[in-house]
């Protein structure tokens, strides 16, 4: 498809291969598929963090409020960090730095297994935050570089690996981790070092087909009219759709568990399993959302998402615990959806800058969930957790903002 896309759709921020040995096309599914599984790792790795909240919280007796400073500590550290690796990388490609911020992430794991106090937590924290935010600009560059036009759904496909590392990270720390106590997280180390080679190989490949100082040459057709002004606008309005939902994701990923066994009793394992369905539907919501968004367009798949989320989140603090269960996942499959279509929306609002835009969405999803977490962490010691689902239900009805948007991303054309 490299060479056969149309005009309407052109390759904004994607490096070119060169012309000389493998190419782009007939290399583009192996490396979107490793790219895929090394985000399993990585995401598998990050979730284990709030997994692990329930055995951390009872080991240092810890408060909410601390333990949403844990995943402030995190995902602010990936936050900040994302959209100046991203800048950096976009003028510097640097292939290696995947594996890099693999190797980040086991050091924090290491640290993990071994901490005896709160501060030592928050360093590990931030060590495994820095490793995604490594991780997250460059692999989002290499996976819309192999995506042979198909935007949506490589950044779907690529996405949806992370989805399910969060869905897995829960039953690992529930049947491993929290039977065996703190030091069994050390395992998971194994994950890490394993991503680290896969993330070295795929670096040889980035290195062989990125050429510096091409990420930038190319302008989106349609939006090379906009104004900056006009640019910068849009790109708020989609920061605000992916605070609406990243923030009551947030209120699941961080409190669900604690939700499910104070409302209904449940032991830590089955609450740890209904995270996981939870996180399942995300990884199929992701799948979908990027198929969807290359067929139906940005614009329409953004506004099924959020603003269709709305009235299962409203529902969702009077539901019973079976219903419970088929409203998360009936939640987590729709806002998932969003994330890929968000992407590839902000990716032609400034071509030539994959990197940068990855960082400040990856990282601007971290930072807000990290926010969101510590806030509703304070909000829940005042006023109970079940208070923090009928406050957060209505977050989706920011996805109204998603009218102002210009429908000039239509569905892709089939080559």
């Amino acid at each position: 498809m490299t060479g056969s896309t149309t005009t309407t759709e052109p390759e904004t921020g994607a490096i070119p291969a060169p012309a000389h040995g493998l190419s782009a096309q007939t290399a583009s599914i192996p490396i979107l598929i490793s790219l895929c599984f090394c985000h399993l790792l990585n995401d598998l790795i990050q979730s284990l963090i709030p997994a692990l909240y329930p055995l951390l919280k009872q080991e240092f007796s810890l408060d909410f409020t601390q333990i949403g400073i844990i995943t402030l500590a995190f995902q602010m550290t990936a936050s900040l960090l994302q959209p100046t690796v991203g800048l950096y990388t976009d003028k510097h490609p640097q292939p290696y730095s995947l594996a890099l911020g693999m190797c980040s992430t086991l050091i924090g794991l290491l640290l993990l297994s071994v901490a005896h106090n709160y501060a030592v937590i928050l360093i590990a924290a931030a060590l495994i935050g820095t490793g995604s935010a490594i991780f997250h600009p460059e692999a989002s560059r290499v996976a819309r570089m192999a995506s042979g036009g198909r935007y949506g759904t490589a950044q779907a496909f690529f996405q949806v690996g992370g989805n399910v590392g969060q869905a897995v990270g829960p039953l690992l720390a529930a049947f491993i981790v929290l039977p065996r106590g703190q030091s069994a997280i050390a395992w998971i180390s194994l994950a890490a070092l394993v991503g680290m080679f896969l993330l070295t190989r795929i670096g040889m490949w980035y290195s062989l087909h990125s050429r510096p100082g091409t990420a930038g040459s190319r302008v989106s057709l349609r939006t090379q009219h906009l104004s900056r002004a006009r640019v910068f606008f849009l790109v708020s309005v989609l920061m605000l759709l992916l605070f609406s939902k990243n923030v009551y994701s947030s209120s699941l990923t961080s409190f669900f568990t604690f939700y499910l066994i104070e409302r209904f009793n449940l032991p830590i394992q089955a609450a740890q399993i209904q995270l996981f369905i939870f996180m399942a539907s995300i990884a199929v919501g992701t799948l979908l959302g990027g198929a969807l968004t290359d067929r139906i367009g940005r614009k329409p798949m953004i506004l099924i998402s959020i603003l269709g989320a709305l009235p299962f989140t409203l529902a969702l603090p009077f539901a019973d615990l079976f219903w419970t269960g088929v409203l998360t996942m009936v939640i987590g499959l729709l806002m998932a959806s969003a994330f890929p279509a968000i992407l590839v929306y902000a990716h032609e609002l400034i071509p030539g800058r994959v990197g940068l835009v990855s960082g400040m969405f990856f990282g601007l999803a971290f930072g807000l969930g990290g926010l969101g977490a510590a806030v509703m962490g304070a909000i829940a010691d005042a006023h109970g957790i079940v208070f923090i689902y009928k406050l957060c239900s209505y977050l989706p009805a920011l996805g109204l903002v998603a009218f102002l948007l210009p429908n000039f991303n239509a569905p892709a054309s089939k080559a």
